[in-house]
């Protein structure tokens, strides 16, 4: 019986858990909507556009770092807040390069976190090294297709190497999101990823001008951002209550 209580008030506890979390996420809910309300494609280049853009970023770093403390500083915390310097970089289009770094320095935090104890996967598969060498060749393939476009952009001989760079590390970022097993933190890397490929073919010009290719690159920008957020915050409860589990 006794069993059978404290499994129904963890139950409870999580449900609350839960709640608590979903009302937090509020404020970044409204400001996506307000993003989308307000954006235009003529939307001019100004402070406002920059800071109405990063906001629900900057948001979902408050969520992690209220929740988590400290611990998630150097992890998803930081990334979230260098994706935040990376979406105001990005508002002009002479700081490209700069936003891309921001970027890269984020999914770089974001891979370190996924190697850490909380993330530990309990089990490993031999398919997924398949998935992996798949994902990595994959990545390959897609910069080798846009580099003849890479090389038509201003700055160049920063575009090519850069883009290159970028397209290892974030795809390094899938490749240690999907080792967690967390699905939050696999689906949002995979959301992620589907963003830039959408973004790096509209900047680059190799599709034609798409109608709402802004809409598509920042919707699946902004869920993955909070499908990282999300699985962050249930891998620290996770290693919380596994702790917990081993003292007693």
């Amino acid at each position: 019986m006794d069993i059978l209580e404290t499994a129904a008030y963890d139950r409870r506890q999580k449900r609350n858990v839960n709640c608590v979390l979903l009302f937090s996420l509020l404020p970044f809910f409204l400001s996506t909507a307000v993003y989308f309300y307000l954006w235009t494609p003529d939307w001019p280049e100004s402070i406002v556009s920059a800071g109405v853009k990063s906001a629900p970023t900057l948001l979902l770093a408050a969520v992690v770092l209220s929740w988590n403390g400290g611990q998630s500083v150097l992890g998803v915390g930081g990334g979230l807040v260098f994706s935040a310097v990376g979406d105001c970089c990005l508002v002009w289009p002479e700081l490209f390069v700069h936003g891309m770094g921001a970027f890269a320095v984020a999914h770089l935090m974001y891979s370190i976190t996924f190697l850490s104890s909380r993330y530990a996967s309990k089990s490993s598969s031999s398919w997924k090294r398949v998935v992996y060498l798949i994902m990595f060749l994959a990545a390959g393939a897609f910069y080798f297709y846009i580099y003849p476009f890479l090389q038509k952009a201003p700055d160049a001989d920063l575009i090519v190497p850069g883009v290159g760079v970028y397209t290892a590390l974030i795809c390094l970022m899938g490749v240690l999101a999907l080792r967690t097993n967390h699905v939050a933190t696999l689906l949002g890397s995979a959301s992620f990823i589907v963003s830039d490929i959408a973004l790096a073919l509209q900047i680059f010009k190799v599709t034609p001008h798409l109608k709402h290719g802004n809409s598509i690159v920042m919707g699946t920008y902004y869920l993955a951002q909070l499908l990282i957020t999300v699985g962050e915050v249930k891998a620290v409860g996770n290693k919380d209550e596994f702790d917990k589990w081993k003292r007693s």
